[in-house]
């Protein structure tokens, strides 16, 4: 299995303690966070898109560009580009330029969203939403793939003049992933182009989740599309990644938290069912306990799902050195576990995509060794953080 890194930059006090970042800060954490995770060995780092609701993450081509300029390896996604709301024209240029900066890194996550308040900022009708996605899209791709296009749609005016974006694409155009969260629909779009799905795994039960994935398999093959091209990512849910040395440490240092968040929110359709720390270890996708209790989450979504790329989000409302270690130990106590046990041609041959770039991810030998040689110090250093 590989692993991804999302951050949908939400900038949240911290419910328990009312501390808060600044917005310079908070910002300034997904690029610094971006670098730890190649450091780490993380296979890609992504970023999400909102225009309405506590988040700063309006401009996430701003801030994959400033990851693109402080990264070498790791690749870069979006999670997700609302496409429908968007021009893609302006799409194509703007993500060719992050491929560019970042020489061939960039995967694209395109979705309608979960947010209904951002329709109407950008003047559309929320009843619009999928055949927006799908024409936009259908532009979006011929695009990356042609050049001198002429267009004709509904939603936007037509190209009637030949047309070609700059730049181009580093090295022709990047895969595009489909985000799935409530309907058939974005996992029918996706079969439909061959293009892979990526799941919420978010709000509702397992079940759910798993009808999206079936009618999405189902769909791939009765277009006709290779199966060795077909792949599955999987979120972690709103509840993010906690770890500590056992389920009932991490239960109580971060259940006050996670419960005063989801109590606090109130956004019909898009709230989590998991309302206590109990409930959502229990049954919900949130990976929160000992590095043993959540490889056995991991591995039970995959049994149940067969995904080859796994999402986490860290809880942000934390103190940032604290973040930062929960993302080093998922490094060093989850991920070599679940490798082991999931193995994936995401990312390798015959993935068509597997070359972009030859090193995405990977850490290098002596960087790893010296990951894991500093790891018990880095906790005996940092003891203190973690006694609240």
């Amino acid at each position: 299995m590989k692993f991804q890194v999302l951050d949908i930059i939400p900038h949240l006090k911290n419910p328990v303690t009312g501390a808060i970042v600044s917005t310079a800060d908070r910002l300034n954490q997904v690029v610094r966070t971006a670098q730890r995770a190649e450091e780490l060995g993380y296979d890609s780092f992504s970023v999400g898109e909102r225009h309405a609701g506590e988040f700063i993450s309006s401009s996430p081509t701003t801030v994959l560009a400033a990851v693109a300029a402080v990264t070498s390896r790791i690749r870069l996604q979006s999670g997700v580009t609302v496409l429908p709301v968007l021009d893609p024209v302006r799409v194509a240029e703007d993500y060719a330029t992050i491929d560019q900066l970042s020489r061939g890194r960039l995967e694209l996550v395109i979705g309608k969203g979960n947010e209904v308040l951002q329709y109407p900022l950008f003047g559309l009708d929320l009843d619009d939403q999928w055949d927006l996605l799908a024409e936009k899209y259908g532009l979006l791709r011929r695009l990356w793939t042609e050049e001198n296009v002429t267009w004709s749609g509904t939603f936007r005016s037509a190209l009637t003049e030949p047309t070609t974006t700059t730049p181009r694409p580093f090295a022709g155009a990047p895969r595009v992933w489909h985000g799935s969260a409530t309907t058939l629909t974005s996992a029918a779009l996706a079969a439909k182009w061959g293009d892979p799905l990526f799941t919420a795994n978010a709000i509702q039960p397992r079940e759910n989740y798993q009808v999206l994935i079936d009618h999405y398999r189902e769909e791939y093959e009765r277009h006709g599309h290779d199966p060795r091209h077909q792949f599955l990512g999987s979120d972690s849910g709103a509840g993010g990644v906690f770890i500590a040395d056992t389920t009932q440490e991490a239960k109580r240092q971060f259940g006050p938290v996670y419960e005063a968040l989801t109590a606090g929110r109130n956004v019909p359709g898009n709230n989590s069912p998991f309302r206590d720390i109990d409930h959502a270890v229990a049954e919900g996708p949130a990976l929160v306990g000992s590095p043993e209790q959540v490889v056995d989450k991991i591995l039970s979504y995959h049994r149940l799902y067969g995904h080859d790329l796994q999402s986490i989000s860290l809880p942000t409302t934390l103190p940032f050195e604290q973040q930062l270690e929960i993302l080093e130990r998922f490094a060093l106590e989850v991920i070599p576990k679940v490798r082991a046990a999931a193995p994936t041609r995401l990312w390798e041959a015959p993935d068509p995509f597997g070359g972009r770039p030859e090193s995405a991810g990977a850490t290098e030998p002596d960087a790893a060794a010296t990951v894991a040689a500093d790891h018990d110090n880095y906790r005996s250093d940092h003891a203190h953080v973690y006694a609240h």
